[in-house]
């Protein structure tokens, strides 16, 4: 008699056998268990399966799509993602910004500061943000000073005119020339 062990892959703890063509990038880290089981752990990624109204023949994870705006049009709230930052090119980060799964924007060392609405890639309740900052420092270091910095900040905030005021913020996320590692921060905010 011949037995067969079937292994599973698992993304972030949700069971994916079903997930095809699809690449995650970033992964934290991969585990193949004593089963043979393989535990991708990837910050950003949310797994959703499809409603109970689908056959089950056809069912299987998909990646956590973005969410309507008549979703977004539920929030009370407005969400502001702001960078600032002290001579953010010396830093040398690269950072991806991810809401919900959903990549959002890219913030270049150096580049101006950024103010950017983020409102419509939330929804009531649990949200997560990751912040994968990526150190480029390839014709050599600028600086490792931990005065040159590049900070993100996400909050609750309102605009007038040419001015956005954060009145709670939520997130504060910062990389400085002292630092040489690749880093993912994942967030959770709650959405309201």
């Amino acid at each position: 008699m011949l037995t067969l062990l079937l292994a599973s892959v698992f993304l972030n703890g949700v069971n994916i056998d079903g997930l095809r063509s699809q690449k995650f990038d970033k992964c934290r880290t991969v585990r193949i268990d004593e089963r043979g089981d393989v535990h991708l752990d990837c910050p950003g990624y949310q797994v959703e399966h499809p409603p109970a109204a689908v056959p089950a023949s056809t069912s299987s994870p998909a990646l956590a799509p973005l969410l309507p705006s008549a979703v977004a049009a539920a929030m009370t709230k407005r969400y502001w993602l702001v960078t600032d930052e002290k001579d953010g090119a010396a830093a040398q980060y690269d950072v991806d910004v991810f809401v919900n799964a959903k990549f959002v924007r890219k913030i270049r060392a150096g580049e101006p500061q950024v103010v950017l609405e983020i409102t419509r890639y939330l929804h009531p309740g649990v949200n997560k943000v990751l912040f994968a900052a990526t150190k480029r420092a390839d014709g050599g270091r600028k600086s490792a000073s931990p005065a040159s910095f590049l900070k993100m900040v996400v909050g609750e905030g309102d605009s007038g005119g040419n001015t956005v005021t954060i009145d709670n913020p939520l997130i504060e996320s910062k990389r400085t020339a002292a630092e040489t590692e690749n880093v993912n921060e994942e967030f959770t905010i709650q959405g309201r």
